[in-house]
């Protein structure tokens, strides 16, 4: 049987804004228990769980670190998720797995970003939470701050778990309000037990009166036994606490400084006494799913949360989502990039295994479970060309950036077949930069990337009348073939139009489809900027031919010379793909939108509000859509989203027209 069952196993993803010490938490808790030797640092490249050398390199996570802690007969497996917003994918596996999570902020009294995000992403979900305000020994920490500017905030009302003793450089312990007891921190992170400070009397009683309530609005029965007798028992405290946090009502919150190991045994203690266990049985034929994947040039390493039964190493399971088996040969629990062997893994638990073939991030193994979690990763819209820095590198390029997209669902390596380019998809710019990083150490192949390029069409404005001469009759076999074309817009979508207008025979019948075939292998690929040409109706009127030297090949040279001709002298025009946008922001920055939008040449179609939030619809040119991701990232603080799809086509502007047409006139000796 397995060391622990679900009822003793916690899974917690750790969550909050990127640089609030979420990595530096998960190493104390690791440390305090005995599980690493040695707490790790993220400014000297040294954490456990930050071990690849972008991580080390940029001193941020970017990956989803996996460790366990042991603590008086519980297995905590912290789930360390980046707060970095370009790796918000690797949150969606940790959330996917986890059966609540640690929100981690620090103790300047001011909310972030990531802390409001992750709250709201939590509320999504119904995920129970303790809230972490860490650093505490820092200048200028505000645990009652913090904790007053969330309540302010946030619904549910957070509620002090905890309280700290002294701040910045005294800090010096915590008061457990639920078993209202005191523990001063000790160096090695194990916690003394000592009476509640006289001159923090005052703030328990307060704080005290609030958890009690915060506890009785957790379970009806309590609250009516706390409405007939006005308080409640340190059990029933427990009780309501653990009630409320499942079901969202309640959210505590606790102090520490994970640097200084202050705080964090205590924590743990609430992350076991507090938060549900896996809903999980040993009982059954196994099943697990796996949620997170690393691949390198040697395998492919599987992580999965096994959901009922128990996993054995050697054994061999099923994929029913692909097909065929898999051979567990040595299952491992994580920490970090070290591999802890193990015999067996049981429901509840969460454990790993190399080299499995066919399996990838978001597969059932084994048995089916209807209640098994799906990952809904984020949809990269920040794009980029991509082509190798070296010619022969392209299958290099490919199959690794194909490997990476296994470990990393959120970016995508995709052929727009408008433009005949590959294109990198991912979160932001610094996902892709990464991911670049990763595929030249990882797969020795290095790639340059560049704004993708604008799927533009041709057309024209005004009706012309051309000839299309390709005679050529000096030795041996000659070629002759004239036709004289009238050109004129369509209507817009009608594509192309074609008419034979030809009375006679100044142009054989046989050879006036070469005609519009030469015209249309022309309007195929460009006539005035290399853009495909649309929404132009051609009339063959005339033309000639020579009973000896005439060709379907001179006919339809004769037909393309004619089009292109006609095109240079009709006023042509550029067309530019606009896309149909929706934009979801805070009220606050509605301002600042509209005026980016309007300065992307954008026409705001409307708006709608929602609970503090506008949804504005417009539609924007493709072309000023390319860092749309970055710059709302940029003037919403991270907050807004959006959508965007293809609506239709209008006139480029001719100001940024023109030097398209006269760079490729250049280019082809126009």
């Amino acid at each position: 049987m397995p060391k622990f069952g679900p009822d003793r196993i916690r899974n917690v993803a750790i969550l909050g804004h990127s640089h609030e010490g979420k990595t530096t938490l998960a190493e104390a808790m690791l440390h305090a228990t005995g599980a690493l030797p040695r707490m790790g640092s993220t400014d000297a490249g040294t954490a456990a769980l930050d071990y690849e050398p972008e991580e080390q390199r940029r001193k941020i996570s970017i990956d989803l670190g996996l460790a366990s802690a042991e603590l008086d007969g519980y297995k905590v497996n912290l789930l360390d998720s980046p707060g970095f917003l370009d790796f918000a994918g690797q949150a969606v596996s940790a959330l996917a797995v986890a059966e609540a999570a640690l929100l981690v902020t620090s103790a300047t009294g001011q909310l972030s970003v990531g802390t409001e995000l992750a709250w709201a992403t939590l509320n999504e979900r119904a995920l129970p939470r303790l809230v972490v305000v860490n650093k505490m020994d820092k200048e200028n920490a505000d645990y009652f701050g913090a904790l007053d500017g969330m309540r302010a905030e946030f619904t549910p009302k957070p509620v002090a778990l905890h309280l700290p003793i002294g701040a910045e450089g005294s800090f010096r312990g915590v008061i457990d309000l639920m078993h209202q007891k005191a523990f001063l921190a000790q160096p090695d992170g194990q916690g003394t037990e000592g009476p509640i400070p006289a001159d923090m009397r005052q703030v328990f009683v307060q704080r005290h009166e609030q958890l009690i309530e915060a506890a009785a609005e957790g379970d009806d029965v309590l609250l009516e036994k706390y409405l007939e007798e006005g308080t409640l028992s340190d059990a029933e405290v427990e009780q309501g606490l653990r009630a409320g946090i499942r079901t969202g009502r309640v959210a505590p919150v606790v102090c520490c400084s994970a640097t200084k190991l202050l705080g964090v045994r205590t924590l743990l203690r609430a992350v076991c006494d507090l938060l549900p266990a896996p809903d999980a049985s040993l009982d059954g034929p196994a099943s697990a799913l796996v949620f997170s994947t690393h691949s390198d040039p040697f395998g492919r390493v599987s992580f999965f949360k096994i959901l009922a039964g128990c996993l054995k190493s050697e054994q061999t399971i099923e994929n029913r989502g692909r097909g065929g088996t898999e051979r567990l040969a040595q299952l491992f629990f994580p920490r970090g990039k070290e591999h802890v062997a193990t015999p067996e893994a049981g429901a509840g638990d969460i454990a790993g295994a190399t080299k499995l073939t066919h399996t990838r991030t978001g597969d059932l193994l084994g048995n089916v479970v209807e209640s098994a979690p799906s990952l809904q990763f984020p949809v990269p819209r920040f794009r980029l060309a991509i082509e190798p820095r070296s010619r022969g590198d392209e299958d290099k390029i490919s199959n690794g950036l194909a490997r990476l997209a296994e470990e990393d669902p959120s970016l995508q390596l995709v052929r727009d077949e408008e433009t005949q380019q590959m294109l990198i998809a991912g979160l932001g710019d610094v996902h892709i930069e990464v991911a670049l990083a990763k595929l030249k150490r990882r797969y020795q192949a290095e790639a340059v990337t560049a704004p993708p390029r604008i799927g533009y069409r041709e057309t024209i404005s005004r009706q012309v009348r051309a000839e299309g001469r390709h005679v050529k009759q000096s030795g041996g076999h000659g070629q002759y073939a004239i036709c004289v074309i009238e050109a004129a817009p369509a209507e817009r979508g009608a594509g192309f139009e074609w008419e034979d207008k030809i009375f006679g025979g100044s142009i054989p019948i046989n050879y006036r489809p070469s005609v519009r075939k030469g015209i249309e292998d022309t309007m195929a690929r460009g006539a005035v900027a290399g853009y495909p040409m649309v929404d132009v109706r051609v009339r063959l009127v005339d033309g000639k031919f020579h009973t000896v030297d005439s060709s379907d090949m001179a006919f339809q040279i004769a037909g393309s010379l004619a089009l292109r001709k006609a095109a240079a002298e009709a006023a042509p025009v550029l067309l530019e793909p606009v896309m149909q946008v929706q934009v979801r922001v805070p009220e606050r920055y509605l301002g600042e939108l509209m005026s980016d939008l309007n300065a992307k040449r954008g026409h705001i179609a409307g708006t709608d509000s929602d609970g503090g939030w506008q949804l504005l619809t417009a539609t924007v040119p493709q072309g000023e859509l390319q860092r749309f991701t970055l710059d709302l990232r940029s003037l919403s603080q991270g907050r807004g989203s959006f959508e965007a799809a293809f609506s239709h086509y209008e006139p480029l502007p001719p100001n940024l027209a023109r030097p398209l047409i006269e760079a490729w006139a250049k280019e082809h000796g126009g």
